[in-house]
């Protein structure tokens, strides 16, 4: 019998081969047996280079894949199964049941466990959503049949259900390949993480960029040709032609097999986990999409699904089964997107986030430039924050403008990150010069037209 202990990692792609590497890098080979069960063909890829991959900014898939499973044999000893997916989980037996296609199931055990389950696309039960040119976009595998769907079907006309992130990558995506494109989305503007008046400025961007946008539309189904593909989305007001739809409506945390296994789940729905990655359960620890964090401004629990995440509670997992110390310290939410030009950011909590985290705070919306108004180049840029009255700690910032606006966003997660003022942002030391910002960058205008105000 190996003495030899067992780990098994459920899911092959950020959270769990970052886990399974680390825990590698610091056990070595003769200490530990790690086996990665994968329910796709790939591993350690980036989900958000799928629409780049469609609008072919990224030429080949294999341009997103920074690990595949034979590199992972070979380099990093980890036995990977592609095609195995997880089914159930015994903690008393110390088993998992795997079913690889075309077989039957069988029983792994594990002596440590790593659960990288990811999210479920939220895909509504409406008629036509499964009809031949609906699609989601959660993995790679979905990106490489959108993207032959495109080549060798050369659509006319794209619909993309939710104006998220992936829905406005996707939207670029398709106007690149010079489809009409039409953006469905339910609520009034589109970016619901961004405040209203943020998010009317995207839509507007939108509009101008030739995106036919149809807001408030709550989408009732697919209409289908005789032959039973997509030909439209309907909506509760009209129905728009689509020869390819996505579906961008978001995702949950896939914890599920979690939950059936007695494993704390909690109340976003993902699995509940410590600053250590542990799970409630004994050698357990999850990571990525199908867990829960602390969100460092509210203080309560969120389920974000972000890659930067999922790579860090990995890492911090692996370190800890690897038998050193780490801990996650937490999210603040930021995220950046860019659609034809126009960058939209954000972090920290937007108003409706501060509302319901109890917090009294006072905005400031600025308009500025990229770059000094005399240089070439200069581009509009919005830039919103918002802060507590009482203490005047910067809680969050939105951002959406062109080139050069967007990365402004991580000196506000910074500042968010170690929770300073607006004073002391407005008072902070940014680098100048022309070609980069005007004398006084926009982040620091912003503060202090706050700070004045409050």
């Amino acid at each position: 019998m190996n003495a030899r202990p067992r780990l098994i990692v459920i899911g092959g792609d950020a959270a769990g081969m970052s886990a399974a590497s680390q825990a590698r890098r610091l056990r070595g080979s003769t200490d530990l047996r790690i086996l990665a069960l994968e329910r796709g063909y790939h591993t350690s890829y980036s989900a958000c280079g799928i629409p780049y991959l469609v609008g072919k900014t990224v030429p080949s898939p294999e341009d997103l894949i920074s690990r595949d499973p034979e590199t992972f044999r070979r380099d990093f000893d980890i036995d990977v199964r592609t095609g195995t997916e997880a089914e159930a989980i015994d903690l008393d037996r110390g088993t998992v049941t795997a079913r690889t296609a075309g077989e039957g199931p069988v029983e792994e055990p594990f002596d440590e466990l790593m659960i990288a389950t990811g999210a479920v696309p939220v895909r509504p039960d409406l008629p036509g959503m499964d009809s031949p040119g609906v699609f989601g976009v959660q993995t790679l595998a979905d990106g490489i049949a959108v993207r032959e769907f495109v080549d060798t079907r050369c659509p006319r006309t794209a619909a993309v259900v939710g104006g998220g992130y992936i829905g406005l990558e996707m939207a670029e995506a398709f106007v690149q390949r010079g489809m009409e494109v039409h953006l469905v989305e339910a609520a009034a503007e589109p970016m619901s993480t961004l405040d209203p008046d943020m998010g009317r400025l995207v839509r507007e961007a939108l509009v101008k960029m030739g995106v036919r946008v149809h807001m408030e539309e709550p989408v009732t189904g697919i209409e289908t040709a005789p032959g039973g593909e997509a030909r439209a989305v309907v909506t509760d007001r009209a129905a728009y032609p689509a020869d390819i739809v996505v579906l961008g409506l978001g995702v949950r945390p896939d914890s599920d097999m979690a939950r059936a296994a007695g494993i704390e789940v909690g109340p976003t729905g993902g699995i509940a986990v410590d600053a250590r990655m542990r799970t409630s359960a004994e050698a357990v620890w999850a990571g990525g999409d199908c867990v829960q964090s602390l969100h460092r401004i509210s203080e309560a629990p969120v389920a974000i699904p972000l890659g930067t995440h999922a790579n860090k509670q990995g890492r911090v997992a692996g370190t800890d089964i690897g038998g050193g110390y780490a801990r996650f310290g937490g999210v603040l939410g930021t995220a950046i997107s860019k659609v034809c030009g126009l960058e939209v950011a954000r972090t920290g909590l937007n108003e409706a986030e501060a509302e319901r985290a109890g917090f009294e705070f006072e905005t400031a919306t600025l308009e500025s430039t990229t770059r000094a108004g005399y240089y070439p180049g200069a581009a509009l840029m919005t830039l919103k924050v918002l802060a507590e009255r009482r203490t005047r700690r910067l809680l969050g910032a939105q951002i959406v403008g062109w080139e050069n606006a967007g990365k402004r966003i991580d000196v506000l997660a910074t500042a968010l990150w170690n929770s300073m003022s607006v004073d002391d942002v407005a008072a902070m030391d940014l680098g100048y010069a022309p070609p980069f910002s005007p004398v006084w960058d926009p982040v620091q205008i912003a503060a202090r037209k706050l700070a004045e105000g409050m």
